[in-house]
């Protein structure tokens, strides 16, 4: 009968080489010790991906809720310019809703931007129409004809403009001004 308790590879009996077992250890010990901190750090680089992944999706979650707002908050807008009377209890109501929308917005970081009198900026500006207009600086915004959005200083949505155009006097006769 063989007794495998005897057996220096079960570690029951002592070692022969002390400092060679302990220089063993140590060396398991600094493996086992780069293993855990490269598993950390690989989890917490985890860790910031999925967050930032879950804001980048929250973010795009209010960006389809604000946009099509935007378009309500624009038709409100329209709304405000066509009625006939200001007084009138509807066109109060209409104003005190868009006011709310706007004052939600603005806490959300949604801000308008105003660009009449402005230089045309392609960053911020959708040209749709050219205007002829005396008095006004070539490459200057004319007027709005959708109102431009800006989200924590980042862009949300292009004013869409028209600018005024070169002045020339084929321009002027030709167009009656």
């Amino acid at each position: 009968m063989d007794l495998d308790v005897y057996k220096n590879e079960h570690h029951l009996l002592p070692p022969a080489d002390w400092a060679g077992e302990i220089e063993k250890l140590q060396e398991g010990l600094r493996v086992e010790r780069d293993r855990t901190l490269r598993t950390l750090a690989d989890f917490k680089n985890y860790r910031r991906r999925i967050e930032r992944d879950g804001s980048k999706l929250a973010e795009e979650g209010k960006r389809g809720i604000i946009l099509p707002l935007l378009d309500i908050i624009d038709d409100m807008e329209k709304a405000m310019l066509w009625a006939s009377d200001a007084e009138q209890p509807v066109a109060k109501g209409v104003r005190i809703i868009h006011q709310k929308c706007l004052t939600l917005l603005e806490t959300h970081g949604v801000l308008p931007f105003d660009s009449v009198g402005t230089p045309f900026n392609p960053n911020l500006h959708e040209a749709v129409a050219m205007a002829n207009t005396k008095g006004r600086e070539p490459g200057t915004v004319v007027d709005e004809l959708r109102r431009g959005y800006l989200w924590n200083n980042e862009l949300l949505r292009p004013a869409q403009v028209r600018v005024a155009g070169k002045h020339t006097e084929a321009n002027q006769v030709g167009s009656g001004l």
